[in-house]
């Protein structure tokens, strides 16, 4: 069942509904929004905390697109090498190698 858990973002009190397996979740991306909007807020360069939470936004999203692309990469790279190993696999048991040199 979901309760109602109070947040702070940029001085500003929030409540949020939450199951209790998520509580902890978002607690930390509550502070971790509220430290990137402090962030922005600080360099003076933006007015206002819609468009600051925008800016936060903004880039929260795109550091996980980042994020995705680089597990897209490194799924692929772990995909290669799988079957760069199968083939290996396949070619050493159509090979005669001398007992001494097989693996153990």
């Amino acid at each position: 069942m979901s309760e109602p858990i109070k947040v702070n973002i940029l001085d500003r009190e929030f409540m949020v509904a939450a199951p209790a397996e998520e509580r902890d979740g978002l607690l930390e991306s509550a502070r971790q929004l509220n430290t990137r909007m402090q962030e922005i807020r600080e360099t003076g360069k933006i007015v206002g905390i819609e468009r600051i939470a925008i800016m936060a936004a903004l880039n929260i999203t795109h550091e996980m697109l980042q994020a995705q692309d680089q597990a897209a990469g490194s799924q692929a790279a772990s995909d290669q090498l799988t079957a760069l190993e199968s083939r290996i696999d396949d070619y050493l048991q159509d090979v005669d190698i001398p007992a001494e040199l097989r693996r153990r």
